[in-house]
């Protein structure tokens, strides 16, 4: 399989769009801004949508499924909300098309414009929040831990596949609880399923902390969010728990009696990630030969070749072959076993180098003599010789110790790449280049946010919540700060 596409260091935008369409992950799409997501790439996304399942489940929360469409009004019941997503929103004026009359093909009906314009939903806070109400009417009813797994439609400008797209894959969870404290405790919760999600299944290390007011999700009181640096020093938002306060209870009127009897607001959370994911995956592993996927996350984690010169050697090979192969599913590893004739051996090594399959297995004629097997690790590219014998328990511990030195590795870039600065000149020449995680004081106004992002297009990711009190000046406006936050360049 060719690789014909710059090299991270040469082109690094170029070499992830690249390596997403020729590792068949997606391609763009007809519609403007959207994408289709190939076989390849939906069976990443799909493990990964079933460890996040079976995590919220274990949190104890159900799925459900709300409308596409949201009335317009209900997007100007929470002032913030509308504010923050009216520039996305693509909007549904009429239900109808027909053929013109001038013989110019298919028109809209103006005879069928719809009563109320319906937003196509960027979130859905709002149409769920309207159905809240007539769920909530006690204590008895809360909490309320429901989760979607949906679509959603945010009208970008520039669009890049999985980072940022007009459409894309999610889930969102929505919950109400009695009391404020049951909330903050919730979104906290969330925060650290995905960071473990994040650390323990993509191998990606994060940083917990809350966005700074101009960096929060339209609507909530806080923004907790786990924030990643990819191989070219950009940031990249992961995924993100937002505490609600009582807004969207005020806004669509949801009130519960309480164990005293009062009628009171709903206390509420949201949280989310979405296909996004994919793009950071790629990001933080990938090299020049391809893909690199964690094993606890690629489809298949160990392909087995077999090398011969005929039938009759492919079928003896074949034997011991199998037989690997039903040993490593039983012990719950995704196996492809490859005997097609149609390719070669070589262009088989390159196929499933390029699409990151973790471990590949070679049987040949000597190999079977000598009751061995060549094993390689797509991670670091070492080729080992491996006794047939106990090849499963070997094979087990070996995509550990890959999950393992692909965390490691992302970690140590992550240290590396992390790195403090006192004055506005060295924060400039730090992100001019280094690039990575710079931190950094900060005075704590909007208004100097603001107007380090303009200089710079560096923002705040975030103040981390393990973060440690240290007195100094912002290093824009030299007013006192107690504390140093996170900045970063981002996609």
């Amino acid at each position: 399989m060719a690789k014909d596409f710059p090299t991270r260091a040469e082109n690094y935008s170029q070499w992830y769009n690249d390596l997403v369409i020729k590792a068949d992950l997606a391609e763009t799409s007809a519609v403007r801004g959207c994408m289709v997501i190939k076989p390849s790439g939906y069976a990443i996304w799909e493990k990964m949508q079933s460890i996040l399942d079976k995590m919220f489940k274990d949190t104890g929360h159900s799925n459900a499924y709300f409308p596409l469409f949201i009335p317009k009004s209900f997007f100007s019941k929470e002032a913030s909300h509308v504010e923050g997503f009216a520039k996305e929103c693509a909007v549904v004026t009429h239900y109808r098309l027909k053929n013109s009359s001038d013989g110019k093909g298919i028109i809209v009906d103006e005879d069928a414009k719809l009563e109320e314009e319906l937003i196509v939903r960027p979130t859905s806070e709002t149409i769920i929040w309207d159905t809240y109400r007539n769920w909530i009417k006690s204590y008895r009813d809360l909490p309320l831990l429901i989760n979607q797994w949906a679509n959603v439609v945010r009208w970008e400008m520039r669009t890049r596949l999985f980072l940022r797209t007009t459409e894309f894959l999610w889930q969102e969870g929505h919950t109400a609880h009695a009391t404020r404290e049951e909330a903050i405790a919730e979104a906290e919760q969330m925060l650290s399923v995905y960071a473990d999600f994040a650390e323990n299944y993509m191998a990606v290390p994060v940083i917990r902390g809350i966005k700074s007011p101009n960096e929060r999700f339209a609507g909530a009181v806080e923004t907790y969010c786990i924030e990643a640096l990819m191989q070219d020093g950009k940031a990249l938002q992961a995924g993100t728990s937002h505490f609600l306060g009582e807004n969207f209870a005020k806004a669509f009127d949801v009130k519960f009696l309480s164990k005293e009897n009062k009628l009171e607001y709903v206390w509420a959370t949201s949280w989310g990630v979405s296909t996004r994911l994919m793009g950071a995956l790629i990001m933080a592993h990938s090299d020049d030969n391809g893909l690199v996927l964690p094993p606890k996350l690629a489809p298949t984690q160990v392909v087995i070749i077999p090398i011969y010169k005929n039938s009759d050697q492919l079928a003896v090979i074949s034997e011991t072959a199998v037989k690997i192969k039903n040993n490593l599913q039983a012990k719950g590893i995704s196996v492809k076993y490859d005997d097609r004739e149609t390719q070669k051996p070589g262009w088989k090594f390159n196929e499933y180098e390029f699409k990151g399959v973790p471990v590949r297995i070679v049987i040949g004629p000597r190999d079977l003599e000598n009751g061995t097997v060549e094993v390689a690790r797509r991670d670091t590219l070492e080729k080992s010789v491996y006794q047939i014998i106990d090849i499963e328990k070997k094979i087990v511990n070996l995509l550990d110790s890959i999950q393992d030195n692909l965390y490691q590795k992302a970690l140590a870039f992550r240290d590396e790449n992390t790195r403090k600065a006192d004055t506005w000149e060295e924060f400039n020449t730090l992100l001019d280049t280094k690039a990575g995680f710079v931190l950094a004081h900060w005075d704590g106004t909007p208004e100097t946010e603001q107007k380090i992002k303009d200089e710079t297009k560096a923002t705040i990711r975030c103040i981390p919540l393990n973060n440690t009190p240290e007195e100094g000046k912002c290093i824009y406006s030299g007013k006192p700060s107690k504390q140093r936050v996170v900045f970063a360049r981002a996609y």
